[in-house]
């Protein structure tokens, strides 16, 4: 096959490209640019698609032997990923952009490029497994629990899948993969891994979204609507968040409050005890399945809501409007914006941007 390979400039997508040359596979690499800053310097671990990194993605496409190509897809990733992660905060939500990223840029913009160009595959060095059914393909948890990359894989389509090419799924640890590396002379075999958002390398969300749309005062009530503290801009604050509160009202128990709810519109922000973020139920609109669609419009599965979340036994429920689960045991800080992805076992099914969540502990309770 001819293969695209997206090399990131880290170890994963190095030895997944070289696992591709060893396979018998035509394969070029590519780097893709999406930032346009021009100084933009990686610091530790933090952060990805910088400088340093393109420069290690060739060192390593040199060393495989393979073409090397850096596409510039900062305009399409500005569209897709910061400017959706922007305007999703801004309506009280909570984004994933590594999730949006994967579906708007990696499996559709650059596969759709690569199909273009008359290749077959896009190679990727995610930890996630590919099985082929009757059926067709199916998504499925990568070997090492500890790397598994399947949730934010959930986004992927059947027709996605049919051209995509996971090398490392079957390999049993990260270490294994870095020990590959170093005996291939690769040398981001000790390249730490990269975390947080890629377009804020500092890790400092609240600050970089102020920045980008301001600040405005607004109140933080509790659950009856008594007014216990402010704050300068409701984007700055998730459902689930404990610290930089600085409630000038302590709750009645001394107990610490917790933020439940973000409303935009008000510009308000609702607290509450930790108890009070169980969700009994979540549901979305916008869903999609990873390869074929289930035959019943009510199962039981599993559910993950987070990328190192444990997966919860859940029952759901599928109709034209969306998708709604009821989870055997309440989800703990669940906030509209994430993605909710289901499984059957190790296979990814699907997934849903959560719109709505229902609490498991009702106001004065």
């Amino acid at each position: 096959m001819r293969i695209l390979a997206a090399m990131s400039g880290g170890v994963d997508s190095a030895v997944a490209a070289a696992r591709a040359v060893e396979a018998g596979h035509e394969v070029v690499g590519v780097h893709l640019a999406l930032s346009r800053a021009g100084g933009t310097l990686r610091t530790g671990s933090r952060g990805c698609c910088t400088i340093e990194d393109a420069m290690d993605a060739r060192r390593a496409a040199d060393r495989l032997g393979i073409p090397f190509y850096v596409w510039d897809f900062s305009e399409r990733f500005r569209d897709d990923v910061i400017d959706d992660f922007i305007s999703e905060y801004q309506a009280g939500r909570t984004p994933n952009p590594c999730m949006r990223c994967n579906e708007k840029i990696k499996f559709a913009a650059l596969l759709e490029r690569a199909l273009e160009l008359g290749f077959d595959a896009v190679c990727t060095g995610h930890y996630a497994t590919l099985v082929s059914t009757e059926e067709g393909l199916e998504l499925h948890r990568a070997s090492d629990n500890a790397k598994d990359q399947s949730y934010v894989l959930g986004v992927l389509t059947a027709e996605q899948l049919a051209h995509t090419y996971f090398p490392l799924g079957s390999t049993p640890s990260k270490a294994l993969v870095r020990a590959e590396a170093a005996e291939r002379g690769l040398s981001v075999a000790q390249k730490p891994d990269s975390h947080d958002i890629c377009f804020i390398p500092d890790g400092d969300t609240r600050g970089w979204l102020a920045e980008k749309v301001g600040t405005a005062t607004g109140e933080i009530v509790d659950r009856e609507g008594a007014v216990v503290g402010s704050h300068e801009g409701a984007h700055g604050y998730t459902v689930g968040q404990r610290r930089g509160l600085h409630l000038g009202v302590p709750a009645p128990d001394g107990k610490p409050r917790f933020v439940l709810e973000v409303r935009p519109v008000s510009n308000t922000v609702v607290v509450g005890p930790k108890e009070a973020l169980a969700i009994a139920e979540i549901s979305g609109e916008r869903f999609s399945w990873a390869g074929a669609a289930p035959t019943d419009t009510e199962f039981a599965c599993h559910v993950q809501i987070r990328a190192h979340a444990e997966p919860e036994p859940a029952t759901a429920f599928v109709t034209d409007a969306g998708v709604r689960v009821l989870p055997e045991q309440p989800l703990n800080g669940v906030a509209p914006g994430q993605t909710a992805v289901l499984y059957i076992g190790t296979r990814v099914l699907g997934q849903f941007t959560i719109d709505t969540t229902v609490s498991a502990v009702p106001v004065g309770a």
